[in-house]
């Protein structure tokens, strides 16, 4: 079975609040069985004019799995948290 990932480029607006998203998500996270790829370490442009802010990338046992983690109550209380602190935007892409 694929795997499913969640790539995300976040913006982050209010640095503080962000905390708090970080702190529900990560909650989240534990509770759904991501596996932690990337979370806003240093990116580099290879090529394009793409200019990255915070990279995340997580790692799920499904398509399915990663659903599950975004609709959840645990990433809405996180959704919920990061509301006025960042601009984000996210994809869910089958791994192989």
């Amino acid at each position: 079975m694929a795997s499913g990932l969640i790539i995300a480029n976040v913006r982050v607006t209010d640095p503080q609040q962000y905390e708090e998203y970080k702190k529900w998500s990560t909650a989240a996270m534990q509770a759904h069985g991501a596996e932690v790829l990337a979370r806003g370490g240093a990116t580099e442009v290879l090529e394009g004019d793409w200019q990255p802010d915070r990279v995340v990338i997580l790692k799920f046992a499904s398509m399915q799995a990663a659903r599950s983690f975004y609709d959840s109550a645990e990433y809405k209380k996180a959704r919920a948290a990061r509301a006025d602190a960042a601009v984000m935007r996210m994809v869910v892409v089958e791994g192989t």
